[in-house]
């Protein structure tokens, strides 16, 4: 599992849960980029964006926690 986070919110990404989708990319490329290191640069977009995306990922590999735990 790793880790990605701002000031608001802790994204966990379960590489073992993945079914490569590509929804996370359709949806926000900008945040998700297989040619990048880190993959995955949720500094990219707001909160609510990542939030939306998350919910849509099939597999259930992308998951979140809000910093405060209100989600």
């Amino acid at each position: 599992m790793k880790e990605y986070l701002n000031s608001d919110i802790v994204i966990k990404w379960q590489p073992k849960l993945c079914q490569y989708s590509g929804i996370c990319i359709k949806i926000l490329p900008e945040v998700y980029s297989l040619k990048s290191k880190p993959w995955i640069d949720i500094q990219k977009a707001k909160t609510i964006e990542l939030i939306y995306q998350i919910k849509k990922c099939p597999s259930g590999a992308l998951s979140f926690r809000t910093i405060n735990n209100q989600e």
